[in-house]
């Protein structure tokens, strides 16, 4: 297969997106829940929460460590909570799900991917610690859902499919890996690739001011929302990472590629929306 079969504009996006009708309400627009954070790196839970909310979630519960409640409840108020536990979790009155960010690799977390991939039949995201979980128990491949999306950086790709010498080459293989395994991988990096179903895109947003941590944490906040939206888990994909990139784009208004924060970019998503909705 080719490495990619075409480029991700302003005018695909615009057509993906459907614009809210003013006879809705937040039900209409799904119930999100995102596993993230743990002690000490609990900005991972605010990142993703705070995009997942501005990226059009009608509901968002966040999935944290009791202890560390306050600092969800504080920071993003509009968000519930649900607390990390070793009993089963109900996952029934959700929409999608993304799980990863900052979550650390204990048992509890171990349980948590397992239970998802067991039990939760929504669309699911899974990045970061989720991902580095499937690569220590690589049976948990076999229990992946069609169109589960995946959003490895380089490192996380390798771990979990072996080492690869080249971007070319570890491009060339996720579109091969996301067909085998009926999954969605968004390879993330400069022009981040989306493929599924052997059909694959390169990104054209998003610039330098990316390269620092907290930029994938918001990404599983965005793509999770169109999840619970409803959009279909590629298309889902591929909207979230372009909005991504261009809320990035759009802060360099205000910032240079060096002090620009991922909390920068998530206050630019507005914008970012307001941009492909409009005519050029």
């Amino acid at each position: 297969m080719k490495p990619e079969t075409g480029m991700l504009t302003k005018d695909i996006i615009k057509k993906l997106l459907i614009h809210r009708q003013a006879s809705t309400n937040k039900g209409d627009y799904g119930h999100s829940i995102i596993f993230a954070g743990n002690t000490g790196k609990m900005g991972a839970a605010v990142i993703a929460a705070r995009a997942c909310l501005r990226s059009g979630t009608g509901l968002l519960t966040v999935n944290v460590p009791k202890e560390e409640r306050m600092i969800l409840q504080t920071a993003i108020p509009e968000a519930m909570l649900s607390f990390r536990s070793t009993s089963e979790y109900d996952f029934s009155r959700f929409s999608a799900a993304g799980i990863g960010p900052g979550i650390g690799t204990d048992k509890k977390s171990d349980k948590m991917v397992f239970d998802l991939l067991e039990h939760f039949n929504k669309p699911l995201l899974l990045d970061a610690d989720a991902l580095n979980i499937v690569a220590a128990h690589r049976e948990l491949l076999k229990k992946v859902a069609h169109s589960t999306i995946f959003t490895p950086h380089p490192k996380e790709f390798d771990r979990l499919f072996g080492k690869h010498d080249s971007e070319t080459e570890r491009r060339s293989a996720a579109i091969n890996l996301a067909n085998e395994h009926n999954i969605v991988i968004v390879l993330k990096g400069h022009q981040t690739l989306i493929t599924a179903r052997g059909i694959s895109c390169l990104n054209t947003t998003g610039n330098a001011g990316l390269a620092k941590g907290g930029s994938g944490d918001a990404l599983t906040g965005i793509i999770t929302a169109f999840l619970a939206q409803g959009y279909e888990p590629f298309i889902a994909a591929k909207i979230g990472v372009y909005l991504h990139g261009l809320a990035a784009d759009i802060a360099l208004g205000k910032q240079s590629m060096e002090s620009m924060l991922v909390t920068d970019v998530i206050d630019c998503l507005g914008a970012a929306f307001n941009h492909v909705q409009t005519s050029d």
